[in-house]
């Protein structure tokens, strides 16, 4: 049975030999390590057997030293199937354009779904979907990835808490979660408020507890700057006569200590600089990737860029409900040029001094004010602007620490 398999997936042809004492020609095949089977002798001068497609040449060679007339008389296997096949160039044509027809509609989006949101913030998605080029009829190669539509979702609908967007096919289905505002104040236990840093007061706004200090104090790390301890305002003299004790009142100190502080900082800039830019012109290459290998089929050559930026987006190929390994590959080569700059010793100290503006404002927060700079000391070495930096600052120094009942 498997000798009969192989023969089919190779092919095999049925051979009539006629002559005297035909089976002898077959014993001959042996004898030369081709394969015969099925042997029926038909006639007394005539003999049918089956041999594979591969030993036809080799029965020919054979032949040249017989005198037995030879005749394929049935051809059976894929091989010749395949040829009749390809014989009807009508059919073939047909199939493969089934097949491109069916690979085009299976990287097309045929729906949209939208679930788990309420049907006023269920429009808005489909409105921001609809300028994201993502809707039905849409081509999924020209679609960003589900990570980056997520996050622009997240971004232009203020409503929504969370979106999850998954790809099934030709569906795309979303699922958001509505954000709710819970206002729930965490109950606050007694406090004080104390100084972060050294500085003198600028400005203060206390709500609640008995401020310690006073605008233009100067305040050290640990200074208390609002208490959380209210006593009674009653005077000792008269609470010896009514014989009261002392009465006090625990609170959660609040406010904002506005302080001027002060920051040594240094920082580097060079003479000279250099920049990335981008010119504008670019090409498109379009090509198959599968595993290591890619099959260019569009935008074949190289641009003529001195410097090139590449930046490469891939896109699963699907055919009908299945992912085929098969990456659908566009390559943007956008061409770049390099400029160096020579600044001048002024210049290169304002660039130094934002530089180091920059720096301490991302460190301390958006809340805190830059007022004022001052360069105490200036070098240039090695093509560079070291300078040490005097900087004023206007922030909140408070930060609360817990009261226990028994302070």
């Amino acid at each position: 049975m498997k000798q009969l398999q192989d023969s089919y997936l190779a092919g095999y042809v049925t051979l009539s030999v006629k002559g005297e004492k035909p089976e002898l020609f077959f014993q001959h095949c042996t004898s030369a390590g081709i394969t015969v089977w099925n042997v029926k002798k038909k006639f007394a001068d005539r003999c049918e057997g089956n041999i594979k497609l591969r030993d036809v040449k080799y029965i020919r060679k054979l032949n040249k030293q017989t005198n037995y007339k030879l005749k394929f008389i049935d051809r059976k296997g894929y091989p010749f199937m395949l040829r009749r096949f390809v014989r009807r160039k009508e059919l073939l044509l047909g199939v493969v354009l089934s097949m491109f027809l069916i690979l085009f509609l299976s990287n097309i989006i045929w729906e949209v779904k939208i679930t788990g949101v309420p049907k006023d913030i269920e429009e808005k998605i489909s409105k921001q979907l609809e300028k994201d080029g993502i809707h039905p009829g849409a081509w999924i190669f020209s679609l960003k990835s589900p990570n980056e539509i997520q996050q622009q979702l997240v971004k232009d609908v203020p409503e929504l808490l969370w979106v999850g967007v998954e790809q099934k096919g030709t569906t795309f289905t979303l699922e958001g979660v509505e954000k709710i505002i819970v206002e729930e104040e965490e109950p606050v236990g007694p406090r004080d408020l104390v100084a972060t840093k050294k500085g003198v007061i600028k400005k203060m706004y206390v709500s609640n507890g008995v401020a310690q200090v006073q605008v233009n104090d100067y305040v050290e790390p640990g200074d208390t700057l609002v208490s959380g301890v209210i006593n009674d305002s009653t005077s000792e003299e008269e609470k010896e006569d009514k014989g009261e004790q002392e009465n006090r009142e625990l609170v959660a100190a609040d406010g904002e200590i506005i302080a001027t502080t002060w920051y040594e900082v240094n920082v580097t800039a060079p003479l000279q600089t250099s920049s990335e830019n981008l010119t504008g012109a670019k090409e498109k290459k379009f090509s198959l990737k599968t595993g290591d290998f890619h099959l260019p089929i569009w935008g074949f050559g190289t641009p003529d860029y001195e410097a090139i930026h590449r930046e490469t987006n891939e896109t699963p190929i699907q055919f009908l409900k299945w992912e085929l390994p098969i990456h659908f590959v566009e390559t943007i080569l956008s061409e770049k040029t390099y400029t160096n700059v020579e600044r001048s010793k002024e210049d290169s100290i304002k660039a130094g001094i934002e530089q180091a503006k920059q720096e301490l404002a991302l460190q301390l927060g958006p809340e805190a004010v830059i007022v004022s700079e001052k360069v105490l000391h200036e070098t240039i070495e090695n093509g560079k602007v070291k300078l040490n930096l005097y900087i004023n600052v206007e922030e909140n120094i408070a930060k609360a620490q817990p009261l226990s009942q028994g302070d």
